[in-house]
């Protein structure tokens, strides 16, 4: 293969170290440059789960970073999950539509992936690739519209929902790979017009290199954490999903035991309601401190001695989940204690903590008194199977190796 080749990765929400979430498509691209290729990003100007959002005035705004060159589509801002992000979506899916020929004729158009989390740009994408004779990849990260409908409370009737499962479908007819994020996605997928050998699971992982040298934010965290005593902690957005309110409760159930501490990082929609909840409560063991940047959080992640990470019982985690929260906490060598139900279990699987059903305080409290009356060497010993399970499968080193096979065999037709 001519390593001059492109790839065009199509992602709305993509984001990069200056510009925070997502982070994925950065983590890729970067290890597909070091392989020889082009990498194009193409994303919108204005997502809500970016920290800073890039400056545009023209309708492309074109910048590279690392080597990744970036295509920023403007595209209106929004707030929310109503009808200012849909015209969002819609904006962006246009403008990519108006780029169809200009990115269809570029040289050596390897693959195109369409990976924006909600499926309307495939049909940009499959214009793209049929142009460039390229391989058209569709990767998923939740499935759509099925999540909006299980829950946001979408009718299957609703015409947004019946647009959205319509480029479902024609995803999985028309790509010649479909990448999943989540393990057990492929009997849905099959039901909706899938055939099996297209399907590739490749989940999310860990960026050894973004581990930064200390700087003033992360002293500052650490100096706020309790010495000496036993602490339980949690890092990553404060979300409805997060199941948080039985963090909480779990830690209030604690406070006759004084060596027991527990803490949150991070920020979000529930930090006020939460703060609250802890103030009427007068939960005295348990400490908030503000957001740390990515590069300095594995750092923090090291001063706990169990790592919580929790899910409310959604039916859709059927599917499984692959939150990069967990990998970090893996990577920092913590225990962890896992409050989810799902199709998978990587903790169980590496043997890295203790998995409690979802949404009950008192299994919580009780997985947290397990892991205090360890030995050290014990807590140790289960932080550090995670760690190398981490290391053996979810570097994304190894994930861009996998991704990357999926670009070699030739396009000859539509599949």
């Amino acid at each position: 293969m001519c390593r001059a080749d492109t790839i065009l990765y199509i992602e709305h929400y993509a984001g990069s170290p200056v510009h925070g979430m997502e982070f994925r498509p950065y983590y890729l691209a970067k290890r597909w440059v070091r392989m020889g290729f082009r990498v194009i990003i193409v994303a919108a100007s204005f997502s809500h789960v970016r920290k800073t959002n890039p400056k545009v005035s023209a309708a492309v705004t074109e910048e590279t970073l690392d080597g990744i060159a970036y295509l920023w589509l403007k595209t209106p801002e929004y707030s929310g999950n109503g009808w200012g992000r849909v015209v969002n979506m819609v904006v962006f899916v246009y403008r990519v539509f108006r780029l169809r020929r200009r990115l269809g004729s570029l040289p050596a158009v390897r693959a195109v992936i369409a990976s924006s989390t909600y499926p309307l740009d495939i049909y940009p994408a499959y214009l793209i690739a049929r142009r460039a004779r390229a391989r058209l990849i569709f990767e998923v990260h939740d499935l759509w519209p099925l999540s909006p409908v299980e829950l946001g409370g979408y009718s299957r009737r609703h015409p947004f929902i019946f647009v959205m499962q319509r480029a479902e479908n024609f995803a999985y007819r028309k790509s010649h790979r479909v990448v999943s994020m989540l393990p057990k996605t492929l009997p849905h997928m099959i039901g909706h017009g899938l055939e099996a050998e297209k399907f590739t699971y490749i989940p999310n992982g860990i960026d050894p290199e973004e581990i930064g040298p200390e700087r003033p934010e992360q002293t500052t965290a650490l100096k706020q954490i309790p010495g000496g005593k036993f602490i339980v902690g949690y890092a990553g957005s404060l979300g409805i999903a997060n199941s948080l309110e039985c963090f909480v409760q779990a830690a209030e159930a604690l406070r006759a035991v004084p060596d027991i501490h527990f803490v949150i990082i991070g920020g979000g929609p529930e930090a006020g309601r939460l703060t609250c909840m802890v103030s009427e409560r007068q939960v005295t063991n348990l400490t908030f401190l503000p957001p740390v940047s990515k590069s300095q959080i594995i750092s923090v992640m090291k001063r706990f001695d169990v790592c919580y990470l929790g899910l409310k019982r959604k039916s859709l985690y059927r599917f499984g989940i692959s939150p990069n929260k967990l990998f970090d906490y893996m990577y920092a060598g913590r225990p962890i204690l896992q409050a989810l139900e799902a199709g998978n279990d990587l903790v169980r699987e590496a043997g890295c903590g203790i998995s409690v059903e979802p949404d009950n305080p008192a299994a919580i409290a009780e997985a947290v008194m397990r892991f205090y009356r360890m030995t050290p060497q014990m807590r140790q010993a289960m932080g550090e199977k995670g760690r190398q399970f981490v290391l053996a499968n979810h570097t994304y080193d190894r994930l861009a190796e996998r991704f990357a096979a999926l670009f070699e065999a030739p396009v000859d037709a539509d599949p």
